[in-house]
């Protein structure tokens, strides 16, 4: 398993169908190319300082290596978007979470291609005039 480390990609898998957890968010993209599964960590600002973030990069990246992904049929990425929860949520909880979000994000609609997008609310709108 590789790591993500250019923007681009996250980006891209920001595009793709996610699943939230309490603890955090998993972004998924299923890629055109051959190789392995890459893995990208992200703790915004909001979760608390310099230090705070680190425990929960830390805690995310030992909770995939522990769930492990499996054998992916096909080459994917994932973002792990880290919340302020997962300092304080059981590290098994947070390994069944893991899992459970993989489960969803394999059985989504679709699979891991592109999201649907939404309609917008002017388009549901019908104004007279």
């Amino acid at each position: 398993m590789d790591r993500l480390k250019k923007r681009a990609d996250f980006l891209a898998a920001a595009q793709g169908p996610r699943a939230a957890r309490p603890a955090f968010v998993v972004q998924a993209r299923l890629r055109d190319d051959p190789g392995p599964t890459r893995i990208g960590f992200t703790v915004s600002k909001k979760v608390g300082t310099a230090t705070e973030r680190n425990r929960v990069r830390r805690r995310l990246r030992d909770m995939v290596r522990q769930a492990g992904l499996g054998t992916a049929p096909s080459p994917r990425d994932y973002v792990i978007v880290g919340r302020r929860n997962a300092l304080n949520r059981e590290f098994q909880v947070l390994i069944a979470d893991f899992r459970a979000a993989l489960a969803h994000l394999s059985k989504a609609k679709g699979a891991i291609g592109a999201r649907p997008s939404r309609p917008s609310r002017h388009s549901q709108q019908t104004r007279e005039t």
